[in-house]
Formats: structure tokens, sequence, C-alpha cells
């Protein structure tokens, strides 16, 4: 059966890993996921990321989560824009996360990019999730 929201499917598992004390969790690749992951690794709210080759044709991405003081460093990631409704946002109504201490990770012309690059770049577009 294939899966509706992959990008969902994959914040759901750093959720639920960071819930458990999990020092890695799995994902299946995508180029999104990956553009998603790299952004996280920039701002600071996971250690890092790799794609691993599991048999041909077919990768999975190992993402080691990160943790302050025995605390996870992401308290909250959610998904905004789902399959079944997407939002999109100019980068004049992109509101602040918790007052900037979170961030929004978008899907613009330049890439996908947190919410702070965005506003520098003077691009908006679809808004992916929220972490803070």
């Amino acid at each position: 059966m294939s899966m509706s929201d992959p990008l969902g499917d994959m914040l759901t598992r750093i959720r639920n890993g960071q819930s458990a004390g999990k020092s890695v969790v799995s994902s299946p690749a995508s180029r999104l996921r990956s553009n998603v992951l790299e952004v996280l690794k920039r701002e600071g709210y996971i250690r890092d990321y790799s794609s691993v080759e599991i048999s041909t044709g077919i990768s999975e991405l190992k993402i080691e989560l990160k943790y302050h003081e025995g605390a996870p460093v992401i308290s909250q990631i959610q998904r905004v824009s789902r399959p079944g409704r997407r939002v999109y946002s100019g980068i004049k109504e992109l509101k602040r996360v918790y007052n900037g201490l979170g961030i929004s990770i978008l899907s613009t012309p330049r890439g996908v990019l947190s919410d702070n690059e965005a506003r520098d770049a003077n691009v908006g577009g679809e808004v992916l999730c929220m972490v803070f």
C-alpha cells in the first residue's frame, strides 16, 4: 500500500523517536525529505543525517537526533501543509513561530528553506511544517 504523506511519516518518526529517547531513527529516502533534514541540521534541530543504500535502488535516511541535557531539542514538530489541504504563504503573510524561537520550513522556488532564509531571499511558498 502506498503512503499518502511521506513527509508527515518522517516527522512522526522523528517525534516518536525523541519521545522514546532513541539516538537514531530511520526513514525511507527521498529528495524532499533530505532537503527538509538539511534545513533541520542547519538550524540545529538534529545532529546529522546520512543516506544508506539498503538494496539496489532503495535508500534509507538515518537521522541522528539531538538532545540537550537529556531533553529533546525538538519539543514540537508538526505538519502544516497536508496532501488534502495545501497551505501557501507569501513572505509578508508568513508568521513567526513562537515569536522567532521556532522555525517554519517552506518549499520555495529557490528550494526548501527555513522561514528566516525565505525572508532574506524574499520568497514565499508552501509551508511544509513548523518546528519548535
